[in-house]
């Protein structure tokens, strides 16, 4: 029993020097990358440090032109700042842009503080490339991860590792809100970035759900984001943008605070959209396993500008309307939009470990049920078909439609 008791205390000692080192620890973790302005010929990288580093570098090159640290790096100084993380103390925020990038290539890069065994792994990402009405367009919908543990963390890695077994070519993430259970939670956001280690190559674009807005206070969840500042009078900068990609308009919705001031925006912004395609993102729905009346007015917009599809959150079951206009369906319920006939509404279940009873059918819902299981959607855009396509973390495809224009 003594050597046992001698045994447990040196194993929890070797635990508690790990834990320390980590606390400690300069080298950069929770590595993200999104953009703040044209996806063509910008990235924008955030990253964090458990310890106070004060330098925030980044390095990259293009594919065939160089090896990194070498002749031919580029190398591009980026800001730092401190945040105080509650349960893990003060931590580090780093933040860097390249700017001035080519459309289509690919780039190696790396952060850090630019000392020498203070740098993450070689990375990589692909800038938006000029696509022809041939090629087609695939991202992701994920949403609700909203874990406490480890374990809770893990179902949000498997889910979107089997989103990307199946849609290889994705080109970015939405992600509905909702990202961890408590946003004050440091362990949580750890475990959240160490189970998606692909967000620092295909940027992950976040909407701001009930979990991350708190009371409108959403600076711990918009620590880790640069995102497009070009949202509402009002809103905290980064819960409300819109971008474009290849044929795709996708504007970002903040369903928690300064809906008003929101309506007007999206007019204007979708007043400003020369891309065929359009698609709203928002975590609470508007026609999702209930109705949020809060938000009628932005349903207003979407059917003056004919908005085609509405990814949601917030419900944590599997929820797709048919399609909506004037708060009526339209369409023949044939699971194929045509000629902007009406918007359609979907709600992509939970990728994370909660599910919610379901809700009771309404009268738009064309497809809604509680499988109890995560899952993800790829949406893929060809010349003038959209095809979304839902399916389970094993792998099965529970759901599809297309829009056609």
């Amino acid at each position: 029993m003594i050597l046992v008791a001698v045994v447990a205390i040196l194993v929890a000692g070797l635990i508690g020097m790990e834990w320390l080192r980590q606390d400690a620890s300069n080298q950069p973790k929770s590595i993200v990358t999104t953009w703040t302005d044209d996806p063509k010929t910008t990235r924008a990288f955030t990253w964090y440090t458990a310890a106070p580093v004060k330098q925030s570098v980044l390095e990259l090159v293009e594919e065939g032109a160089a090896k990194l640290g070498e002749a031919g790096t580029i190398t591009i100084e980026g800001t730092t700042r401190t945040i105080d993380t509650g349960n893990k103390g003060i931590q580090t925020v780093h933040e860097a842009v390249a700017r001035d990038l080519q459309p289509g290539k690919t780039y190696y890069y790396r952060v850090g503080s630019g000392q020498a065994d203070e740098w993450s792994k070689e990375l990589q990402f692909t800038t938006e490339e000029e696509l022809s009405e041939e090629k087609p367009l695939t991202f992701l919908h994920v949403t609700d991860s909203q874990g406490i543990t480890s374990d809770d963390f893990k179902l949000w890695g498997n889910t979107l590792r089997q989103a990307f077994n199946i849609f290889d070519d994705t080109k970015f993430i939405i992600h509905g809100g909702d990202l961890t259970e408590d946003p004050e939670d440091q362990l949580a956001w750890d475990a959240f970035f160490n189970e998606a280690p692909i967000v620092s190559e295909i940027p992950l674009l976040p909407v701001t759900g009930n979990h991350d807005e708190i009371d409108g206070e959403a600076e711990r969840f918009l620590s880790y984001f640069q995102l497009p500042n070009n949202g509402a009078a009002g809103s905290n900068p980064g819960t409300t943008y819109s971008f474009d990609y290849g044929p795709v308009h996708v504007v970002v919705m903040n369903s928690e605070s300064n809906l008003k001031a929101q309506t007007e925006w999206l007019r204007q912004d979708l007043k400003n959209n020369t891309k065929d395609w359009i698609v709203v993102a928002m975590h609470r729905g508007a026609y999702g396993g209930n109705a949020y009346k809060k938000v009628q007015d932005w349903v207003d917009v979407f059917d003056e500008f004919k908005v085609d599809l509405v990814l949601q959150g917030h419900n944590h079951e599997y929820s797709r309307s048919y399609p909506l206009r004037n708060g009526m369906v339209t369409g023949n319920g044939d699971h194929v939009v045509k000629e902007r006939e009406g918007t359609v509404y979907v709600v992509t279940n939970a990728a994370g470990q909660k599910f919610n009873e379901k809700k009771d059918d309404q009268f738009y819902h064309q497809v809604h049920f509680q499988n109890e299981k995560q899952m993800f959607a790829g949406i893929t855009i060809t010349g003038n078909v959209l095809v979304y396509q839902a399916y389970t973390v094993d792998g099965e495809l529970v759901d599809e439609f297309e829009i056609r224009h």
